[in-house]
């Protein structure tokens, strides 16, 4: 899977990659630099993050699905 950021994400996160490494070790990334990194962290972390979302969603609809019928049931007996 190749996950991909919108072009103007992409700054935003790069922009900021760009000031955490000038405040938290002193050293200046460039634009291309900043991008690339952005790039291989999408390759290498994106499809786990991904997947974990994907799974935080799915346990969470199964819990509203398994209490569905607590929710709608109508009873049928008069």
């Amino acid at each position: 899977m190749d996950i991909k950021l919108d072009p103007a994400r992409k700054q935003r996160v790069a922009a900021h990659l760009q000031k955490f490494f000038s405040n938290e070790f002193d050293e200046k990334l460039s634009d291309f630099r900043a991008a690339e990194v952005v790039d291989m962290m999408l390759r290498t972390l994106g499809p786990a993050i991904y997947n974990q979302g994907v799974q935080d969603a799915r346990a969470h609809l199964q819990v509203k699905l398994d209490d569905l019928e607590g929710e709608v049931y109508a009873d049928g007996d008069v």
